[in-house]
Formats: structure tokens, C-alpha cells, sequence
């Protein structure tokens, strides 16, 4: 007796660029929109897609929306280098950890996606929580993970609430954002204004007084 041939799968196999064009259209909807507004056939056109072409991958807008959120702040989590504490001094990397922390990159709508999902906050936690987990603590993970190491190398006073400084420079973007206009020395201007307050040697780091 022959056995039965596999059964081939039925359709066409699902084209990865189709999906990210798709997650990529969703936050942006949710960016612009906020998630109440944004609806499926916005998304596809965004896309250049049919309304059955997102919903053969995603039964709704909030499965789609959590996929969305969830492909970008991996996507950004993934494309980040590590920051190179040898090779900068320390003001150079905190200010470097400053500016990673903003979430208007990449395309200065990250900010407003925050706004949109804390509004949303009662009705959808789930969508809170991811940004809260995959945006804004790693952002603070790493600023923390440098203040701690430059710290522990004699570069910051010792003592320092090092809790409080981060939560300080992540307030800067929010109240940067709201009082409106471009400001991309924020994160300069941030480390210049606490230098003299966190650092150990305000004019100077421990590598270049080993230097010297």
C-alpha cells in the first residue's frame, strides 16, 4: 500500500515585508491617531494593503496594536550598540545614555505614541505596560547601568540617587515635548546643567586625570 503524499498548505505563504509594512503603518496610526481613532481600513491603506490582508494575520486592532508595539521597541532595543565607557569620557557617555533616552526618535512620533497609549491607559493596561517594559526601562535600564559604572569607577560622587537623576533626565523629554519646538541639544544641556552636581571631578573625568 503507498503511503498518502503530504498534503501541500493550502494558500500563499504570508510575506514577511507585507507584515512589518503593516506593523509599521499600525504605530504610526497609533502615533497620529491614538488608538480609539485608528481603525483597520486607515492601517491598510496605510500599508497599501486590503482590510482581509490585516485581518488573515490579526483577528483585531488590539492584537495588531500589541504586535505593532512590540516589533518597534524590539526592532530599537536590537539595532542599539552598546555605549563604549573606554572610549568615551564620562560626561560624553552620560550624555550619550541622555539622548537615548528620547522617545521621539525615530521619527519624532515616539513621544506621542506614549500619550496616546497612557490616555489609554484605563481601558487598555496591557498596551501601558508594554511600552512601560520595552520602551521606557530599557531606555533607564541603560542610563542607570552607566551612572552605576562610571560611579564605581570614581567619576560620580558617591551617594548619588542615581534613581532620581534618571527619572529627572526623562522628564526633560516630556517637558521639552509640551513646551514645544526642536531641541536636539537637549541632551547636552541636560549633562551641563547636572555635571556639577553628579560628577567627582566637575572639570575632568578619572581617565583624563590619569592622563595628564
Amino acid at each position: 500500500m503507498v503511503a498518502d503524499a503530504p498534503k501541500k498548505p493550502r494558500g500563499r505563504p504570508r510575506d514577511p515585508l507585507i507584515e512589518k509594512a503593516i506593523l509599521r503603518a499600525a504605530r504610526r496610526r497609533l502615533a497620529v491617531d491614538g488608538y480609539s481613532r485608528m481603525t483597520i481600513g486607515d492601517v491598510a491603506a496605510d500599508a497599501g494593503v486590503t482590510r482581509p490582508t490585516v485581518y488573515r494575520r490579526w483577528e483585531n486592532k488590539h492584537d495588531l496594536v500589541v504586535d505593532a508595539l512590540d516589533h518597534a521597541f524590539r526592532a530599537l532595543q536590537e539595532a542599539a550598540p552598546p555605549i563604549d565607557l573606554e572610549r568615551l569620557t564620562a560626561r560624553e557617555a552620560v550624555t550619550e545614555a541622555v539622548r537615548r533616552l528620547d522617545l521621539r526618535e525615530p521619527d519624532r512620533a515616539g513621544i506621542m505614541l506614549v500619550g496616546h497609549v497612557m490616555a489609554e491607559a484605563e481601558h487598555n493596561p496591557e498596551l501601558l505596560e508594554m511600552v512601560r517594559t520595552h520602551a521606557v526601562l530599557p531606555r533607564r535600564r541603560l542610563l542607570l547601568d552607566t551612572l552605576q559604572s562610571l560611579q564605581e569607577r570614581g567619576d560620580l560622587r558617591p551617594g548619588l540617587d542615581l534613581d532620581t537623576v534618571a527619572d529627572m533626565c526623562i522628564g526633560s523629554y516630556y517637558a521639552a515635548f509640551i513646551r514645544g519646538g526642536e531641541d536636539e541639544g537637549l541632551p547636552t544641556r541636560v549633562v551641563d546643567t547636572l555635571w556639577p552636581a553628579i560628577s567627582a571631578w566637575p572639570g575632568e573625568s578619572s581617565r583624563d586625570r590619569a592622563a595628564s
